[in-house]
């Protein structure tokens, strides 16, 4: 399973914001969509593993993107121009 280092460095390759803060534990990202959606997510500052469920729904509900796409991303270094959410209708 990824961990939260792997979710951190996905969202820094696929162009995703991060939103400065003052404090607290998490880190904070946004991206924008061409449609005009915004979509948010946060990542722990911990190294830990990512529990399978947690992380499907952080896929699904957070990112909008499969596992596979995470991979690609994170295996490559860069962001995908198969990016599956500017194909929304």
């Amino acid at each position: 399973m990824p961990s939260w280092k792997d979710l951190d460095k996905f969202l820094r390759n696929d162009k995703w914001t991060h939103l400065p803060q003052n404090s607290g534990t998490d880190k904070t990202y946004v991206k924008y969509l061409p449609d005009g959606e915004i979509l948010r997510t946060r990542v722990s500052r911990s190294s830990a593993e990512i529990g399978k469920g947690l992380f499907a729904s952080i896929l699904k509900n957070q990112l909008h993107v499969s596992k596979e796409y995470f991979n690609k991303v994170l295996s490559s270094g860069k962001h995908s121009s198969d990016d599956p959410r500017l194909r929304k209708q």
